[in-house]
């Protein structure tokens, strides 16, 4: 006893909250050590124990590496050192319950096995529950005991062949049954333990079977893949921010559809506009879009895609997959083995092109897939391979480098990396053959999701080449392809200092050549006449009549952005603009048609376009009249100016 009455071996106890890390991580060694060299009470007992020691000998190795480490003689991070607190106590009650069972009669351990098996199980899955929330990365550990931390290679393939799974064929069909059941909820209380199968199984695929060029019947899941493309889902059923297909689709108050999670992460970055069309939003409610769920939903079934969409009626489940740290993990070792594997300088032409295509796979769902591939260092080797010409691997490249931007933290990455943008126009410029035109689509896509950062879209719109590039696609690509050119146009002028290089290299005539077939076609022109591209446009000949025609005919959208093109027409050039509209037959009926049965936001743009028709009516009345007046000074003051006829 101290001097000050306290016992000595107090301030060194590892159950004291002050106790030092290095103490704590003591007691835990030597706890592990004895549980692994625990014998099973009884025969009867051995396979409850066994998964005990299993545990402990992986915990005593962790736990050894870190004191070697020094760890003691630095404070670990704090949620990793309350972790191994709470760790302390579960495997303080594991040695209490192995040291309760050797002290009773082998009998009366019979009677109660179902009691003690219960109690070794809740000990497990509290230990497991603590062992998922450890943050392994920021410990520090050596190769080797990671090495123990990942399934050994034999266990695991003998696992898989017990089930029949010994080919790249058979994992990757398991793959997709799996996912395929996962999406149909056919076994929702096992969805946890599924999605922690599947990363298993694409760890299996890289590690077991070298990354194997998938079959051609392997695209039938990939949203990206080309061919007949069965599972190319509708544009109209993906959301326009991230371009990945709706889960839980809802209206914004400009009448546009987002998929809830986008749009709340948008509103929550402290926007208040819409994302599509750039108007300010009188509110930001969203309304569920059921009508378009029940659709996805029978799609996804019809087309056997695995994707978690919120069946209308039902309760939003539980988000199993970031909860799943099994399938975290999963994912966070086939990302490390993939780039580690890309990185290889020794690597064969045959092999980087079925590594890059698992990359691409893995990168397709999920923010934690994307994550991992991401941090592991992937857009700078990516980069290089979009000057391949190799088609197929040209085109893997690109779309993983677009799966991967759709993460923010990975925007920046591939910015940063070197010789990104100019690979992205390289692509974009290539050959006109079928994977041509999809890899040239995709990086004209992955340049709009780069350019949904602000400062990336004005870098990018300073770049010649990508304003060229785009615009040229615009115009001569086919319809897939130019629709993701135009959105990533319609994103650029957003910028006004991007207005006038747009302009000039002809992204007005681009979109007003796709007027009729694209309806981002007139947001463009609206988004460029509102920041400085009002003249050039009135100047192209039949400019004004297009936007005309596209706002009688035209989808809900597009006629919406039509009457917003006309009225910025109207107010930024004057007259000129407004005797074009003037001279258009039928603009009176279609202003009218439009304030009837348009959107909210069409409806206000036609009532203003209709206010400025008439008032250059009455302006020309009026001018007409004074110009009789002084010719005929004698004519009476009663003769009828001729009037426009315009709708209220």
């Amino acid at each position: 006893m101290g001097s000050n009455g306290k016992t000595e071996a107090e301030p060194s106890s590892p159950y004291s909250s002050s106790a030092p890390d290095g103490v704590v991580l003591r007691s835990l060694h030597r706890l592990a050590r004895d549980l692994s060299a625990a014998d099973p009470p009884a025969p009867f007992m051995r396979a409850v124990f066994a998964a005990v020691s299993r545990r402990a000998r992986l915990l005593a190795a962790v736990f050894d590496d870190m004191l070697l480490g020094g760890v003691m003689m630095v404070a670990l991070p704090r949620s990793a050192s309350l972790c191994l607190r709470e760790t302390l106590l579960v495997l303080q009650r594991f040695k209490a319950l192995v040291a309760d069972c050797a002290t009773r009669s082998r009998t009366r351990l019979l009677l109660q096995s179902d009691e003690v098996a219960a109690r070794a199980r809740e000990l497990q899955h509290d230990l497991a529950t603590l062992l998922d929330l450890l943050p392994v990365a920021e410990l520090g550990l050596a190769d080797d005991v990671e090495r123990e931390i990942v399934p050994e290679r034999e266990r695991l393939e003998a696992v898989l062949e017990d089930v029949g799974i010994n080919d790249p064929a058979s994992c990757s069909d398991e793959i997709e049954t799996l996912e395929r059941e996962i999406g149909d909820r056919v076994a929702e209380r096992w969805t946890s333990a599924m999605i922690a199968l599947v990363g298993l199984l694409r760890y299996a695929k890289c590690v077991l079977f070298s990354a194997a060029t998938p079959r051609p019947l392997d695209s039938k899941v990939d949203l990206d893949d080309d061919g007949a493309e069965p599972a190319s889902p509708p544009p109209d059923f993906r959301c326009p921010i991230s371009l990945e297909l709706m889960r839980d689709p809802v209206v914004s108050a400009s009448g546009q559809t987002y998929d809830r999670e986008s749009i709340t992460r948008w509103f929550g970055s402290g926007k208040s506009t819409c994302p599509k069309t750039g108007q300010v939003l009188t509110s930001l409610e969203l309304v569920p879009n059921k009508a378009l769920k029940n659709l996805i939903s029978r799609w996804c079934r019809q087309n056997g895609i695995a994707v978690d969409v919120i069946e209308p009626g039902k309760a939003e489940p539980a988000p199993v997959t970031a909860a799943n740290k099994a399938a975290q993990e999963a994912a966070r070792m086939t990302a490390s083995f993939l780039v580690k594997k890309l990185s290889a300088s020794s690597f064969s032409p045959e092999a980087t092109k079925r590594v890059v295509h698992e990359i691409r796979q893995l990168a397709k769902s999920g923010s934690d897939n994307r994550a991992f591939i991401g941090e592991a260092g992937a857009a700078g080797l990516l980069v290089p391979l979009l000057r391949s010409e190799d088609a197929a691997l040209q085109l893997d490249a690109v779309t993983a480098l677009l799966n991967l931007s759709i993460l923010e933290a990975n925007k920046k990455r591939i910015m940063h990396a070197d010789g990104a943008v100019d690979a992205l126009c390289h692509v974009m410029g290539g050959g006109n053959g079928s994977s041509g035109w999809r890899a040239k689509e995709n990086a004209a896509a992955t340049v709009l999701s780069l350019a949904a950062v602000h400062a990336y879209r004005r870098r990018l719109g300073r770049n010649p080449r990508v304003v060229e590039s785009v615009v040229r696609l615009a115009r001569t690509g086919p319809s897939s392809t130019k629709k993701d050119a135009l959105a990533a146009l319609l994103s650029l002028s957003g910028e006004r200092e991007n207005v006038g290089r747009l302009v000039e290299a002809g992204a007005a005539e681009a979109a007003l050549a796709a007027i009729s077939e694209e309806e981002a076609a007139a947001a463009v022109l609206s988004s460029l006449a509102k920041r400085g591209g009002a003249e050039a446009i009135v100047r192209i000949d039949g400019a004004v009549a297009r936007l005309v025609a596209e706002m009688r005919r035209g989808t809900e959208w597009s006629r919406e952005c039509a009457a917003a093109a006309l009225v910025l027409l109207c107010r930024r050039v004057g007259a000129a603009a407004v005797t074009q509209v003037m001279a258009v037959s039928g603009v009176e009926w279609a202003i009218w048609e439009l304030m009837g049965n348009g959107t909210e936001r069409a409806r206000r743009k036609a009532a203003s376009l209709g206010r400025a028709c008439r008032r250059w009516a009455a302006a020309a009345a009026s001018a007409a009249n004074a110009e009789q007046s002084t010719e005929c000074p004698n004519s009476t003051s009663g003769a009828a100016a001729p009037q426009v006829m315009m709708a209220s």
